[in-house]
């Protein structure tokens, strides 16, 4: 029997119904796992401003929340003994710097803790390269560290996915997009996730609204900037269609939900293990914590791939147990894991928020009445 009960379901659906009343989005997904079942999986809601009826299988941008499908098709590779987290990136990448300098002593380690210090560059700011990969990559290359590597726990925004997946393609000659399909997504049966467009689909991804200023509460001084303009390459077809492996990820709240549940059961679901649990247990501990992020200027608690919860900026819950891990993506999605309740859990919107509090705020509400529910 489920430990969610068929009213503590309506009573979440009602809420989830009651932010889309607001205006807090014009549509929504909401996902939940416990105990290896899903046991909601709503949508509601529009896929724009003039879109039509959300439903449980309209794909939407994902944004950030796509690192750690990046990263677990890395760990898988480290499972079985491909490469380690302490090896440096240019024994296999010997491109990546030159030998003797500082850049050159970066360890995959750090790469996935968000302490390799390659934060940001001018890469960021050229769209018009994110579907040209070896273009991307000669970036990351070029590129000096901002903080010397494993000095300073700094948010990786995109470069995390450049440098993630090139590590796999390096390791396995496959392109992430396909090795994440086939280490992931196919065996899980995540249907409807994929990182950027294949040539053979159509575009169907819902509109993302950045929402005005006057629509926000006040901005902490955290975060990446004016997020209407940090979203708008995303409503592009052209950005879809690139692998941007910590952005572009594209699916639903449902293959999300159970990727965490996996993640939650020590990676097996339904018979079918995509990680040791002994790997979980390692990508998941604490590996740098920090009050004020060098790029987003929060708390941050971190391990390889996924933040962590505890901190008063997670959107994981608001008490959220430190053990917690998942990630969101730029005010728009989130998912996590409860390893100890083993409860997989996904929110994602087509409208931008403010990151550091209108949408954890809502996000949180939502988290909240789940753990309710199941205590």
């Amino acid at each position: 029997m489920s430990r969610l009960a068929a009213t503590d379901r309506e009573r979440i659906a009602a809420l989830f119904d009651r932010q889309l009343e607001l205006g807090l989005h014009h549509g929504a997904q909401l996902a939940v796992y416990v105990d290896g079942e899903e046991v909601l999986d709503l949508a509601g809601g529009v896929t724009g401003p003039e879109g039509e009826e959300t439903t449980t299988a309209q794909r939407h941008v994902l944004f950030s929340s796509t690192k750690p499908y990046a990263a677990v098709t890395l760990h898988g590779l480290v499972d079985e003994g491909d490469l380690s987290y302490d090896d440096r990136v240019v024994d296999h990448w010997p491109e990546f710097a030159d030998e003797g300098t500082e850049k050159a002593e970066i360890t995959v380690r750090q790469v996935l803790s968000h302490t390799a210090g390659l934060t940001q560059g001018e890469i960021d700011e050229r769209p018009d390269l994110w579907d040209d990969w070896d273009a991307c990559v000669e970036q990351i290359e070029a590129m000096d560290p901002v903080f010397s590597p494993g000095e300073r726990p700094a948010y990786h925004p995109l470069t995390f996915g450049w440098l993630v997946g090139e590590l796999v393609r390096r390791v396995t000659g496959t392109p992430i997009e396909d090795a994440a399909a086939e280490r992931v997504f196919d065996p899980l049966g995540m249907d409807d996730t994929g990182i950027g467009l294949r040539d053979d689909e159509d575009d169907d991804v819902a509109t993302l609204v950045a929402f005005e200023e006057f629509d926000r509460c006040r901005d902490p001084g955290e975060g990446l900037g004016d997020h209407t303009e940090v979203a708008a390459p995303f409503n592009t077809e052209a950005v879809h269609r690139s692998v941007i492996p910590a952005a572009t990820g594209l699916g639903t709240a449902s293959d999300m939900a159970r990727f965490y549940a996996c993640l939650a059961n020590g990676g097996e679901l339904d018979g079918t293990r995509i990680l040791s649990t002994e790997i979980v247990e390692e990508m998941t501990a604490l590996e740098a914590e920090t009050d004020a992020d060098g790029t987003l200027g929060r708390p941050g608690r971190f391990a390889l791939g996924f933040w962590k919860g505890g901190t008063t900026a997670d959107p994981y819950g608001s008490l959220t147990p430190e053990y917690v891990f998942g990630h969101a993506g730029l005010g728009s999605s989130v998912g996590w894991a409860d390893p100890e309740a083993n409860v997989g859990f996904s929110y994602v919107t087509n409208g931008v928020r403010e990151g550091s509090y209108e949408h954890v705020a809502r996000v949180r509400q939502l988290a909240d009445a789940v753990r309710v529910a199941i205590q």
